[in-house]
């Protein structure tokens, strides 16, 4: 269900008001904002953000927010609110190793993607994933990355959970849903995401960075994810930080095309915005130190 008047709330992607401008070659940028409190998100509108995404606990890299600090927020802001959907701590067994998911992120680890991607010349040439690296490599990949692809896999009730929070942040007028969902083995969870994404309808859907620790291809990965019909993909080029994976990041702009829409997050600041637009082709960007 979505609140009453909500068409006429938010502007519809490519209007005009929806843009503020940068100083980037006069290209319009769009700015995110990552908040987790009402005064932030209020000052961050101030400021000129273009659209907030309301979490908490940025120390386990982001969790669905109390629902009545949903409310608050969508209520007494006049931007666009996404709420990022992601189910709070629960322990777990991965691997052999008992550790609390989200808690201590990137616990588990020795699996995934090659955080430096661009590292190699044949692989941007070939348009795959640096498949041979090394165990080790792979532990530093997610050590960088703060966290590991079994953080976002989910259960049954944990779907259950992030579906009934869904449908709380449309019945509150929410302007858009941030999740994402992968298998037990690293690939994205195209069943769990068709649930996820058709309980959001009509509301827009952000996958987040999941994506960053997916273990396909991530030229494949971006084709599963405009599959299911996601309006954007908030990535960091599967990098440390988006500076470092800017290479993959022009490469997945490019195979977006108007598909859809790269946003562009994590180290992201107001000193290196104008570069990452430039080289990378992205006009819409995500991070706590925006606008």
């Amino acid at each position: 269900m979505i609140v009453p008047g909500f068409n006429n709330r938010y502007p519809k992607d490519g209007d005009d008001e929806l843009w503020s401008y940068a100083d980037c070659r006069n290209d319009r940028i769009v700015i995110e904002s990552c908040c987790t409190t009402l005064e932030e998100a209020l000052s961050a509108q101030t400021r000129g953000a273009n659209r907030i995404e309301l979490c908490t606990d940025l120390s386990v890299g982001g969790i669905t927010p109390p629902r009545d600090l949903i409310q608050e927020v969508v209520d007494a802001l006049i931007i666009p609110v996404n709420v990022l959907i992601r189910p709070s701590t629960r322990v777990f067994r991965a691997g052999g190793i008992a550790s609390r998911r989200h808690a201590t992120l990137g616990a588990v680890r020795g699996r995934g993607p090659c955080a430096a991607w661009e590292g190699s010349s044949e692989a941007r040439r070939s348009g795959r994933q640096c498949q041979s690296a090394s165990r080790v490599e792979g532990q530093i990949a997610q050590a960088s990355n703060g966290f590991s692809f079994e953080d976002f896999v989910y259960n049954d009730a944990d779907i259950s959970q992030m579906i009934a929070d869904i449908e709380y942040c449309k019945s509150v007028g929410a302007a858009g849903i941030v999740v994402g969902a992968l298998t037990p083995d690293g690939a994205i969870d195209v069943a769990a995401m068709r649930r996820l994404i058709a309980a959001a309808a009509p509301l827009p859907v952000t996958f987040h960075r999941a994506f960053d620790v997916c273990t396909q291809d991530p030229f494949d990965a971006l084709e599963t994810v405009i599959s299911l019909g996601c309006t954007r993909l908030l990535t960091s080029g599967q990098a440390p930080k988006a500076c470092d994976g800017r290479t993959l990041l022009k490469q997945l702009v490019i195979r977006a095309g108007d598909r859809l829409i790269l946003l562009i997050g994590r180290g992201v600041t107001p000193k290196n915005i104008k570069t990452l637009a430039t080289e990378t082709g992205a006009r819409e960007f995500h991070g706590t130190a925006l606008p």
